[in-house]
């Protein structure tokens, strides 16, 4: 196990896709993770979600049967906010990207977490510091940036607000590589670095669907096999969720007002639609 000295127990708030991988990946780095949803159902859900996915890595040969009955002996599902939190060192808010929702929870575990607690949200493109706002420790609030599927994707994101401690930046980078990941550390900045830069290439490929430069299957082998890049731009946006691109790119272009980050007509229209991407089995692909 590499557990951080200062850190045994974990909260992972909200229990989706990314906080049920987040739950995952700590439970299978030996923390103590207490997994929170607002419903006993939705957490019920994302505990299953996460069973599958140890169970998929069992299947695969990347963990031994053993470890993950270890990983899930050391989860907690608690649809009780308060009792997720009460005696964790670390809580990371991991819900989806409104800020409203974000803020509310995050005052909601504020009264309840132990005093000394270090909170974090994964965020992909939300203000650190609007965030830390709604807490009572700016200071010990920080950015911990994830990506899908989190139990495969190497990178951590740590954010630093403007007035986020050095010492809660190095906590959170110790916890990020106890789970195996490559952190960088970023300035708070719409977008950060890594959205940012996503959202640019993403809504060009749009733009290019949209006036017929190519197919959206032509566009993704063009910068896998060209560029070398992993998966395709438009692939990409439809595994994080079409709904969840229009909303990080609706808010960088608030915030920075150049074209770059005007969300597609083409985005717009998927969105309406309900073709939110791999999660309904629609979006820019049939699934």
């Amino acid at each position: 196990m590499t557990t951080t000295p200062t850190v045994r127990e974990i909260a992972v708030l909200g229990a989706g896709t990314m906080g049920a991988g987040i739950a995952e990946v700590a439970a299978r780095a030996g923390y103590r993770v207490a997994l929170h949803d607002v419903t006993q159902e939705a957490t019920a859900r994302g505990l299953e979600r996460l069973r599958a996915s140890l169970a998929r890595a069992v299947e695969r040969g990347k963990l031994a049967a053993g470890d993950a009955d270890d990983a899930l002996s050391r989860l907690r599902p608690c649809p009780d906010l308060a009792g997720a939190v009460a005696a964790a060192d670390l809580v990371i808010e991991a819900v989806p990207e409104q800020m409203d929702l974000k803020t509310a929870l995050l005052a909601e575990a504020c009264r309840h977490a132990p005093r000394g607690a270090t909170l974090a949200t994964n965020t992909s493109s939300f203000s650190i510091g609007r965030l830390a706002e709604a807490t009572d420790r700016p200071e010990r609030f920080v950015g911990m940036h994830f990506f899908n599927p989190v139990p495969v994707m190497l990178l951590l994101e740590v954010v630093r607000g403007e007035r986020t401690s050095d010492g809660s930046v190095a906590l959170a980078r110790a916890v990020g590589e106890s789970l195996g990941k490559t952190c960088i550390t970023v300035q708070d900045s719409p977008g950060f670095a890594t959205s940012r830069l996503g959202i640019c290439l993403g809504n060009e490929a749009m733009r290019m669907v949209e006036v017929g430069v190519a197919s959206p299957a032509d566009i993704d082998t063009a910068m896998r096999l060209g560029y070398r890049h992993p998966v395709g731009p438009l692939e990409l946006s439809d595994l994080v969720g079409l709904d969840v691109r229009l909303a990080i790119t609706t808010y960088l272009y608030e915030k920075l007002g150049t074209d770059t980050f005007r969300p597609p007509e083409i985005l717009k229209r998927l969105v309406a639609e309900g073709r939110v991407g791999k999660k309904v089995g629609k979006g820019f692909y049939e699934y």
